[in-house]
């Protein structure tokens, strides 16, 4: 096939994906009887072209890692078709193999006693890349996620950060054209994640025919990396978009925050009561006033300054709140979500 006929082929594309994990031998799976399935996939589809860093995003156990799997060739599904490259995850397995790779957060993969370099240099020989070759793509890798004075220490040896940037090394250093990131830097410290989300730039950058598959469920991670994504819930696929068409899409209300030098507390019911204000609320900070005005429509504001100056407040600044990709996927999939973020922040 010509690269001219490939590039109309979606990198990655599902067709109605379900998959149904069966409970056998009296045990229950999540929270489901022996002999009675649950479903994990329900019907996704996913369209992924050519050039994109594509987001799934969801809450544990939406069903992200399950179609991670399936598109890797580790878990075959229980009906609907899972293409890699216009090739068919079940028929094409080696095929497929050929031109991805995958790092989950977390993993341990490798051998302790090896250090980075000759780890990274093994599976650099499973994918049949020329040994000339791959110590010079393993010495730029390591390079460029910081990892160069590490590359002689032993696996075991290696901090979570460390070994997480040298997965991502693991990874790339059979220059896949498709790249799957479940959760790549969940446990990491802030360096370190950033060290990976800008090397995954950079990767992107070198090759318009690189894609990457990230799930997360960092909303600040997709907003910054993504293209596109998408929301699954329940395995199901709930919003598709680019990440500003899913934060408009779910803004009901233009909001603004001004802050005052001069206020009174009337001042705020006033507010309420004008035409096109939906909502005002204010906090004290020091010697000033912050007033947070949620509005019917963006052209409210001009009126409303108005009203505000001709009763005696005094606005010193004055900014749009945009919406974020966190607010919307929260709208999206429901307290469960807002329940989570809770738990993860309390855990730090």
């Amino acid at each position: 096939m010509s690269h001219s006929a490939q590039d109309t082929v979606p990198a990655i594309q599902t067709i109605d994906v379900r998959r149904v994990y069966q409970a056998r031998g009296g045990r229950s799976i999540g929270g489901a009887q022996a002999g009675k399935g649950v479903t994990a996939l329900d019907g996704v589809s996913l369209t992924v072209q050519r050039g994109e860093i594509f987001g799934l995003l969801g809450r544990n156990g939406a069903g992200k890692t399950t179609l991670i799997k399936i598109l890797t060739t580790l878990l075959a599904p229980s009906g609907g078709q899972a293409y890699i490259d216009g090739m068919d995850v079940t028929r094409d397995v080696i095929k497929v193999r050929q031109i991805i790779a995958m790092v989950s957060g977390g993993e341990q993969s490798g051998y302790g006693i090896l250090t980075v370099r000759e780890q990274l240099w093994m599976f650099a020989q499973f994918y049949g890349v020329p040994s000339k070759v791959a110590h010079a793509r393993i010495d730029e890798l390591l390079s460029a996620v910081g990892l160069g004075d590490q590359a002689n220490q032993k696996v075991y040896a290696l901090s979570t950060g460390m070994r997480q940037r040298m997965n991502l090394c693991r990874a790339l250093v059979s220059d896949p054209e498709i790249l799957f990131l479940d959760e790549p830097t969940v446990g990491l410290d802030v360096e370190a994640s950033r060290a990976v989300r800008e090397y995954v730039r950079k990767w992107m950058g070198e090759n318009p025919r690189r894609t990457v598959l990230l799930t997360t469920h960092y909303m600040f991670e997709a907003d910054e990396l993504c293209d596109h994504v998408a929301v699954i819930n329940h395995g199901q696929i709930v919003a598709e978009g680019t990440t500003d068409d899913l934060k408009r899409g779910l803004q009901e209300h233009a909001r603004f925050q001004l802050e005052m030098a001069e206020w009174l507390p009337a001042f705020t019911e006033m507010l309420r009561e004008r035409d096109g204000v939906v909502d005002a609320q204010t906090e004290q900070r020091n010697d000033r006033t912050q007033l947070r005005l949620a509005l019917l429509r963006e052209e409210f504001i001009v009126p409303t300054i108005a009203s505000i100056n001709e009763a005696g407040g005094r606005v010193l600044a004055l900014r749009r709140i945009e919406p974020t990709l966190e607010e919307a996927f929260v709208r999206l999939v429901g307290d469960e979500a807002e329940s989570q973020r809770e738990g993860e922040e309390a855990q730090r």
